[in-house]
């Protein structure tokens, strides 16, 4: 079979990993792919947002399934377009996706079916905005409605804080036409959980849950990225918190996106906060974590392939999604000055040892070699018995891999290990 995978960082790099393990795929296009993707596909200069591009590769080279993995394919409707030429997606329609797209009908739909989450209100027009935070409780939340490449949210520990968050947003067009529409809502305290569920529709089966680390700096300072690192499972995420989570969140979620008519078919991650009274909903992604995708399928035992066509074919049920009991890290290395200005093109050297362990994000290939060629540049993640284990030997493995300019957090798992040490 040939597959198609939308997308061109980490977590298409550790989903092709993944496909590749099934006898069945023949090919893998990555469209388009890094320098690093290369080495486990077919990299094809397509752009992710190139819908109709997407499609005409799709119907000249015989694809026979494809996964979208990006939020901005999927809200823009590649898995419909795809689909309407007879190709078989993994990936949520574009009326499902807006759950991702626009946090005010995230937020909305939420509080209609009653699915704990922060109190919010939201505004399109900024003056009301700005009146509403007069009295508003600080600090306080602000989200630009639409996608921003995970950097649309603000935390105001501060009223004026909060009034220039809205103006940056509403006025100044800080996340282009994302901002027109913002959401301010209620600061949630707790620790902080990620669940990728595979569901198709009818039923969810969730995967092992992660811990990301969003801040650019240790001891979680400086400003929000895409992502610096992750651990597996995350020991927030007990027993007991799960059982909640399935019947208030994660059922209930896949029962009112049906009830809208708007049925969900693929990866929902739900990014949760477990507060005092229980956990809530932070958010709603459309697709895959990154980089919480580069410690979960390392640790998934099932055959990915298998279960994307099963949660396509809408039978899920049918088959088995099995996880080790391991613990994973992943350490991101960054291009110094990410996620403001960073400068590319440096030599990378990742030894072929560890190849393997190694996800490649920002990558170009120039004259045959691996250059630098974003702000996250490499996923480097170890499976261990314990988490210890784990982070220990993901950062001797990004030890190995180096570029100039580079950086990485140097605590990536440690407020997990002291979750388990208070219990």
């Amino acid at each position: 079979m040939k597959v198609l995978v939308v997308g061109g960082g980490g977590r298409e790099h550790a989903v092709i990993r993944k496909l590749k393990e099934n006898p069945e795929i023949t090919e893998i296009y990555a469209l388009p792919g890094n320098g690093g993707i290369a080495r486990d596909a077919t990299c094809v200069p397509i752009g992710a947002k190139d819908i109709a591009s997407i499609v005409s590769f799709a119907e000249d080279n015989g694809i026979d399934y494809a996964v979208v993995t990006p939020d901005d394919p999927l809200v823009l409707g590649c898995v419909d377009a795809l689909e309407e030429i007879g190709v078989p997606c993994f990936g949520p329609r574009a009326d499902a996706a807006l759950i991702e797209g626009s946090k005010v009908f995230a937020k909305q739909l939420m509080k209609k079916y009653g699915i704990p989450t922060a109190r919010f209100e939201s505004f399109s027009d900024m003056d009301a905005a700005l009146s509403y935070l007069d009295t508003a409780p600080i600090p306080t939340v602000i989200k630009a409605d639409g996608l921003a490449l995970g950097k649309g949210v603000i935390i105001a520990r501060t009223r004026e804080e909060a009034r220039a968050a809205v103006v940056e947003m509403m006025q100044n067009h800080k996340f282009g036409r994302s901002g027109e529409q913002i959401v301010i809502e209620e600061f949630l305290e707790g620790p902080e959980v990620s669940v990728l569920a595979f569901t198709d529709g009818k039923s969810i089966v969730p995967m092992v849950s992660s811990m990301d680390h969003k801040r650019a700096g240790d001891n979680d300072t400086g400003l929000n990225t895409g992502g610096m690192g992750t651990v597996a499972p995350n020991p927030c995420y007990t027993e007991a918190v799960a059982k909640r989570c399935m019947e208030e969140i994660f059922l209930p979620t896949v029962r009112a996106m049906n009830a809208e008519g708007r049925p969900f078919k693929g990866c929902l991650y739900f990014g949760l906060m477990i507060t005092k009274d229980g956990p809530k909903v932070i958010e709603y992604n459309c697709r895959f974590g990154d980089p919480e995708t580069q410690v979960v399928l390392p640790l998934l035992e099932s055959d990915l392939f298998t279960i994307m066509r099963a949660v396509t074919e809408e039978r899920l049920g049918e088959v088995e999604v099995k996880f080790s009991d391991k613990s994973a890290c992943c350490v991101i290395l960054a291009s110094k000055g990410y996620p403001e200005h960073y400068e590319k093109g440096f030599p990378l050297e990742i030894p072929e040892a560890v190849a393997d362990r190694v996800y490649v994000a920002g990558a170009a290939l120039k004259n045959g070699k691996l250059v630098t060629n974003g702000g996250r540049v490499v996923g480097c993640t170890a499976v261990a018995d314990t988490l210890p284990e784990a982070i220990k030997d993901a950062y001797a493995l990004a030890s190995q891999v180096h570029f100039d300019n580079s950086f990485c957090r140097s605590d990536i798992g440690q407020r997990a290990q002291r979750a388990v040490l208070e219990g």
